[in-house]
């Protein structure tokens, strides 16, 4: 088999099947994203979604056998929208993430992934093959950075010089022993624009993050979000850009590839007030195929309410008021009731007033004291 030969042909299929960028990487320990997870860990950085095991996500051969290279790919996603929705009084949107347009990147990188192992299998007799795509156990940003699709930035992303950061990533362990890429330069330099505006001050330092405080971390929590971090949410329903849109390797980047990928406005900055509402299968309809909706609809409806604080919107009191009465969820209720006594008005007071009387959850009553509060200062300041 001649292994350079069949690298070349991988890389021109990869292009006919809409893969922006291959790379591959030699399968060795990933030592130093070894030291940084165990110190990310000690410091209690780590968010909990990833893989617990620290050497399974930087050890290939506890996870594949005998592995011999590692191909990693990565496809554009767009960075605006064809169609550009308003957010307006009354008809206020919360907004997703970038990396939530479109259908699901974990279906649209499997998909990907699956045709290279198909192409691979039908020309190498006895391949074998690990796909990954961010749930895996292997760090997607450390074996794109070895393989030479781009450099790991201080924002925590991949850059490439190419689409910039506006990439998703997935990567295959095979027992075929291509010949590795070589990583590349980092080009950060001395910019550090991303950790001086990051709203909560999650970027620690350049390429370190506390995900605790990470906004795209914030808004997948299902409990109460704490008072420090309510008002830094502006209108993120799920995610945070900030990080890249500031970032100058971006400037101008945005890419439009790949149809499944493309945003539906309705859906990726939605009207905040009907989520409020809306039923499980509602959510499940609409939000359904984007990668936003993996926790289902109560972080989403949480952030919303916040949303509707962020921008004082008095057209939502009535619902706000409906939810702080009527939702069984005592994370739903209380930041309800929050939010009424940021945006203020008689009839939020009143209602604020009158649930306090009713309320049992003791979590839920000291976020109507917190309503009540705002509004009596509120009144004190006008006084």
């Amino acid at each position: 088999m001649d292994v350079n030969k069949l690298k070349q042909e991988l890389i021109d299929y990869s292009k006919e099947i809409g893969i922006d960028k291959i790379g591959f990487a030699a399968p060795t320990a990933f030592e130093e994203m070894k030291i940084r997870l165990y110190r990310q860990q000690e410091l209690n950085y780590q968010s909990g979604f990833e893989e617990k095991d620290i050497e399974k996500r930087t050890e290939p051969g506890l996870i594949f056998d005998k592995p011999k290279s590692i191909i990693s790919i990565a496809l554009a996603y767009p960075s605006k929208m064809g169609t550009k929705v308003v957010s307006k009084r009354g008809e206020r949107r919360g907004i997703f993430c970038r990396a939530s347009w479109g259908t699901d990147y974990h279906i649209v990188l499997k998909a990907r992934l699956e045709k290279l192992e198909q192409y691979l299998a039908s020309n190498v007799p006895g391949a074998r093959f690990k796909s990954m795509v961010d749930t895996g156990e292997l760090v997607d940003r450390a074996v794109a950075e070895r393989a030479g699709i781009g450099w790991s930035g201080k924002n925590c992303s991949i850059i490439t010089p190419e689409f910039g950061s506006y990439v998703y990533l997935g990567e295959m362990i095979t027992n075929i022993p291509f010949e590795p890429d070589q990583p590349m330069e980092d080009k950060c330099g001395t910019c550090n624009m991303c950790v001086d505006v990051c709203p909560t001050g999650a970027l620690v330092q350049g390429g370190q993050l506390d995900s605790q405080k990470c906004i795209a971390f914030l808004t997948q929590t299902k409990g109460f979000l704490a008072d420090e971090f309510r008002g830094k949410l502006g209108n993120r329903l799920y995610g945070c850009d900030t990080c890249q849109t500031v970032c100058p390797e971006n400037k101008g980047k945005d890419f439009h590839f790949h149809p499944e990928m493309e945003p539906d406005p309705e859906i990726a900055k939605p009207l905040l007030k009907p989520l409020l509402k809306m039923s499980n299968r509602e959510f499940k309809e609409k939000f359904g195929h984007v990668s936003g909706s993996w926790r289902g609809k109560k972080p989403i409806q949480r952030n919303a309410v916040i949303a509707l604080a962020h921008y004082k919107d008095d057209t939502a009191v009535q619902e706000l008021i409906a939810v702080m009465k009527d939702d069984p969820r005592p994370v739903l209720r209380g930041t309800a009731a929050w939010a009424l006594g940021k945006i203020g008005g008689p009839a939020a007071f009143t209602a604020l007033g009158d649930a306090l009387e009713t309320e049992k959850d003791e979590e839920v009553q000291n976020e109507i004291r917190k309503g009540l509060d705002f509004y009596r200062d509120r009144a004190e300041v006008n006084a």
